[in-house]
């Protein structure tokens, strides 16, 4: 799989951009604040639609413009496919495959692939729990799509049931209350919640020794890399995923917290409760590690999701990967080894603000980014 043609309208910095790519390494050159970044971003939007570094879709079209566009013209194994996403802030975002409309636009999931490495991923290994919460949940949609559709039901039913416990609270509290509905929205959330879960449990696994090999590669201390799934359910559950038994204790659990629920006004039980818990050796790698550790921890987990997206392909060949401003932080030994690991990928796209950040175990085409402007070089 590759993106051999990018296109951009009113995307961040740009007011139009036509980028051809190549087969194996690009590397976008310039300096820092030039759009280096804008431009790898809007390739990880077209894959993911979704931001690496907002939650908002606002910032993401030129000021004073009403909405973007991006395109990519994507190659799977002997077939070639043109997607393309409008965004417009306040209003629902559309898109287009082969130029036809689709229904929704999270139907243009899974078209192209992308694994994204960048400076904003120390926070899966340093941050809070939401962090790695999203970097599964990414992962997730990016290898199956149709969870797209679960994580986004999950999602509304959360926002549903928190609003009707800070209602339901209230009233109860003045000798009003009806749980009648509350219990209808438990259910939902045991289901939508229970799917989620097992898609989480079942990637995890698959990860676990993709992580610690991936570790192993790029670092030359502090192993093994691990990997476990905290769970709200508490540690009496099997962390097994059988929907069923998954449902049933979600609903238990709920049962169990219903007046806590009530008195807070949220749910405290589910998915978004949950967390990954990274370790190097016996210890936690959030608080222990080294910020060398950290930064191989980070990247082994987006070297472990590629190795699998890689592995998910029949004749598509795989996903792109994409490294931003990431040489710049490693120090020599982690640059040396990450780049003879990926050198050999189907298409790489490097950022770096000036050539020397480019490894030569990288050497390819180059793209030189300046004052918003692209121009290939070689």
């Amino acid at each position: 799989m590759r993106l051999t043609h990018l296109s951009l309208r009113d995307f961040r910095s740009y007011t139009e951009v036509e980028l051809a790519l190549e087969p194996g390494v690009t590397a976008l050159v310039g300096p820092n604040g030039q759009g280096k970044t804008n431009l790898v971003e809007a390739i990880g939007y077209l894959a993911t639609l979704s931001s690496h570094r907002v939650a908002a879709d606002a910032p993401l079209v030129r000021l004073g413009a009403e909405r973007a566009v991006v395109r990519g013209n994507v190659t799977r194994g002997s077939r070639a496919m043109l997607v393309e996403v409008e965004i417009s802030p306040g209003k629902a975002n559309r898109a287009r495959v082969n130029r036809a409309p689709v229904p929704r636009p999270r139907d243009v999931l899974g078209i192209l692939r992308t694994v994204l490495f960048a400076p904003e991923d120390l926070a899966m290994v340093k941050g809070d729990p939401g962090e790695r919460r999203r970097f599964i949940d990414d992962l997730l949609v990016v290898r199956t799509p149709r969870l797209a559709g679960v994580r986004a039901d999950y999602d509304r039913v959360l926002r549903q049931r928190n609003a009707l416990l800070k209602s339901a609270g209230a009233s109860i509290r003045a000798g009003k209350g009806d749980l009648r509905t509350l219990e209808v929205w438990d259910s939902n959330l045991a289901t939508t919640g229970a799917e989620l879960l097992a898609a989480r449990l079942e990637l995890v696994d698959a990860l676990r020794p993709l992580v610690d090999k991936a570790y192993d590669a790029v670092a030359d201390s502090g192993g093994p890399a691990a990997l476990d799934y905290r769970c709200s359910l508490g540690d009496d559950v099997p962390l097994v995923a059988d929907r069923d038994m998954l449902s049933g204790a979600l609903l238990n659990a709920i049962s169990e917290l219903r007046k806590n629920e009530l008195d807070r006004g949220v749910s405290l039980v589910g998915p978004h409760r949950d967390d990954l818990l990274l370790k190097l050796g016996p210890m936690p790698a959030k608080g222990y590690a080294s910020h060398g550790e950290s930064w191989s921890f980070a990247l082994a987990l987006r070297l472990a999701a590629y190795e699998l997206l890689s592995s998910d392909t029949d004749d598509d060949g795989e996903p792109v990967l994409i490294l931003d401003d990431v040489f710049a932080e490693l120090d020599s030994q982690r640059r040396d080894r990450l780049a003879g690991m990926v050198a050999g990928a189907e298409q790489v796209l490097v950022t770096a603000a000036v050539p020397d950040d480019v490894p030569e175990a990288l050497a390819g085409a180059r793209v030189d980014v300046m004052d918003g402007e692209v121009r290939r070089v070689r």
